[in-house]
């Protein structure tokens, strides 16, 4: 069956973080679906045999793409529907399975070609132009709403990525039987296309816990306010003061958050023990997670899993996370340290996970449990078929 997949975002890019079109489109593809990609031209070139990749103008004077709306991927997405056109026209798939804003494209021409239309809801659109203050006006979120309930009305089938927006498409249309919950639970490295060998990332030197950083406290993930980096910083500060060996390491963010944070934690009097890496490769930020003593999820609000749920789940380690909707979806008390989303309670889920030894271990091992049985590989595997066989 032939797709095209449609990724209006910069693929592959550690900003854009798109982990979950790569790994569908990588199990679609083992699944025997001949596959043409487009996105946009920024990113990195991946190595997914068998997919045909077309890429837009890089437009690299617009500055780089970030997370979230922006005027900037409103022009990146005036080259995509005309390029998304003319694959249409060459190709003439038999499902196009568009990932967010391009599924309003799509349903433009669905009605001309009679392609299936496979939407991939990563969110609520309307919900994400408020979440990341893009704009509040009535009218172009009634609009964004609109368009969301007619390209859900009109998908053949319907991807979700977590219990909330899940729950959500089901009370838009009641009683349908399109829509496939598929956590964005994969853990797999992402293949770089190579060159000239060997990939830089697998040249880089792997880092190691900077050695007066005894069980350290590691969150690895995008520095938006919503990730409750502040309430995190705000907690060490008080962990410290009973146990003066914590550290914590901040992987991520752009160099403009991580200098806010930095300086937030200097005025905190913890810079010492606060370690900010910036921007890191995939295989870099697991390296530093994989020899954390606490693993944490400070997140603040918000109703999707974040991705590095699952990936805290499988590791082992002991997790700290706040109780909040966005977290409590997927954990509880039996597999995690949950907190309310305060600096207070924070620190003791934090001081807890650091010295309750017998309760850390026994949550990290029924967290792996969870994973291996319904979040790991195979259960992936087998809820995309049965979307794809939908389509047939």
């Amino acid at each position: 069956m032939k797709f095209l997949v449609i990724a209006p975002q910069p693929f592959f890019s550690p900003r854009g973080t798109p982990f979950s079109v790569y790994y569908r489109t990588l199990i679609a593809s083992e699944l025997g679906a001949d596959i043409y990609f487009l996105t946009y031209g920024q990113g990195e070139d991946v190595d997914l045999p068998g997919v045909r990749f077309y890429r837009t103008p890089a437009l690299a004077f617009l500055g780089p793409i970030k997370i979230g709306p922006s005027l900037k991927k409103l022009v990146h997405d005036f080259f995509i529907f005309f390029k998304m056109l003319a694959l249409v026209l060459q190709h003439r798939p038999a499902v196009v399975h568009a990932h967010e804003e391009a599924v309003f494209m799509a349903l433009f021409l669905k009605p001309f070609f009679r392609f299936k239309l496979l939407y991939d809801m990563h969110s609520s659109l309307p919900q994400q132009l408020s979440n990341f203050n893009f704009s509040r006006n009535r009218l172009l979120l009634g609009i964004f709403e609109w368009l969301e309930n007619k390209s859900l009305a009109h998908s053949d089938a319907i991807i979700t990525i977590c219990p909330d927006l899940f729950d959500y498409v089901n009370k838009v249309l009641p009683g349908n039987s399109r829509n496939f919950l598929i956590e964005n639970s994969i853990l797999e490295p992402v293949r770089l296309a190579r060159s000239q060998g060997c990939s830089q990332e697998e040249n880089e030197p792997l880092p190691t816990v900077p050695a007066q950083f005894k069980k350290a406290v590691v969150y690895a993930g995008t520095l938006e306010p919503y990730q409750g980096i502040e309430i995190l910083l705000d907690a060490m500060a008080l962990l410290v003061k009973k146990k003066s060996d914590a550290g914590c390491i901040i992987v991520g963010g752009t160099s403009e958050q991580v200098e806010q944070y930095r300086s937030h934690a200097q005025k905190l009097g913890i810079v010492d023990q606060v370690l900010f890496t910036g921007r890191v490769s995939q295989r870099v930020a697991r390296a530093y997670s994989e020899q954390a003593g606490v693993l944490v999820s400070p997140r603040s609000s918000g109703t999707n899993t974040p991705l590095k749920v699952y990936e805290q789940l499988a590791s082992g380690i002991p997790l700290v996370a706040t109780s909040i909707y966005s977290h409590t979806q997927v954990l509880s008390d039996a597999v995690a340290f949950l907190v309310a989303p305060n600096a207070q309670d924070m620190a003791v889920g934090l001081f807890a996970a650091m010295n309750d030894t017998e309760s850390a271990a026994n949550k990290a091992r029924a967290a792996q449990d969870l994973y291996a049985k319904e979040y790991a590989r195979p259960i992936y595997v087998e809820k995309l078929r049965r979307v794809l066989e939908s389509l047939r």
